[in-house]
């Protein structure tokens, strides 16, 4: 058990998590600007992105590199020097330190080592989309990045489709289209899915829709920027299964139904159409491939 009261005197140092903006300059806080000025070290995620904002600002607070890659002892020495009374300040390029950054293990040693961390509210991409997707907002999870590998897709995809909950991940621009290809596979044509990217940019720009429909928009479209990408949750390809394939048709025809209705393959639909049959995948692949 731990009690922290984050402004009462002290002399040990404090460990300041200071927001920055996610594009928009503006966005920079008073309270994260009087920060910066008033303690003693600045943590950078990338000292030659930051020193642009410090710039701006008119900031000289003395600044360092911290990263993903900085050593142990490093961490050991920034813990030392607020043991010691230095406040010290963590941001990272863009947005909310530790969110997809660098910084839970310094976090963690100085927590551990009994000195003060104290976060400052700003700007964060996944908040800031998700409030302004029409995606409901009272319950929410934020994934990072999306998966790379097709097993982790396949994992994530699952449960976003169980939950009943707004999915929220990170994508690169240049892989939102194969993303939705994959999210095809395992979500229902109708769910809902927004796509937002250079949030707070002069070129901010929300694609709101199903996910057939922005599917088909990013297939004939090029866009530019990070991404935030949001999915409707609770509509798992699965869970509709029953409520699209006909039984009463013959079975090739519903496995040509369910490939029409979801875009999946036929090894896909087959599988479907026997559980919802509750027959032998054979007896389906035999019936349907007896048409083909």
């Amino acid at each position: 058990m731990q009690q922290q009261k984050s402004f009462a005197a002290n002399e040990q140092g404090t460990l300041y998590l200071v927001p920055t903006p996610i594009g928009n300059l503006d966005d920079m806080t008073f309270r994260a600007v009087a920060q910066l000025n008033a303690v003693q070290l600045i943590l950078a995620e990338d000292t030659r992105h930051t020193i642009k904002l410090l710039n701006h600002f008119h900031i000289e607070t003395a600044m360092q590199s911290f990263h993903e890659h900085s050593p142990a002892t490093q961490v050991d020495k920034y813990v030392t020097m607020l043991q010691q009374g230095t406040d010290i300040a963590l941001v990272s390029d863009a947005g909310m330190p530790l969110i997809n950054d660098p910084g839970h293990p310094l976090v963690q040693a100085v927590l551990k080592a009994g000195v003060s961390v104290v976060a400052l509210p700003g700007a964060n991409a996944a908040l800031t989309a998700l409030v302004a997707s029409g995606l409901p907002a009272e319950r929410f999870t934020y994934y990072g990045f999306f998966p790379r590998d097709t097993k982790g897709q396949k994992q994530i995809l699952t449960l976003v489709g169980e939950r009943l909950e707004t999915a929220i991940f990170y994508e690169s621009p240049y892989r939102v289209s194969k993303s939705m290809a994959v999210m095809k596979k395992h979500l229902h044509p109708d769910t809902q899915v927004v796509v937002a990217r250079e949030l707070t940019k002069q070129y901010e720009e929300y694609l709101r829709g199903t996910l057939e429909q922005v599917d088909g928009w990013l297939n004939g479209h090029e866009i530019k920027g990070e991404c935030v990408l949001l999915i409707e949750g609770g509509k798992a390809l699965e869970s509709s299964s029953e409520s699209v394939i006909d039984q009463t048709l013959p079975l090739h025809e519903q496995v040509t139904q369910y490939m029409q209705a979801f875009q999946v393959s036929s090894k896909e639909a087959i599988k479907e159409v026997a559980k919802v049959n509750q027959v032998r995948k054979q007896v389906v692949y035999q019936a349907y491939h007896e048409t083909v």
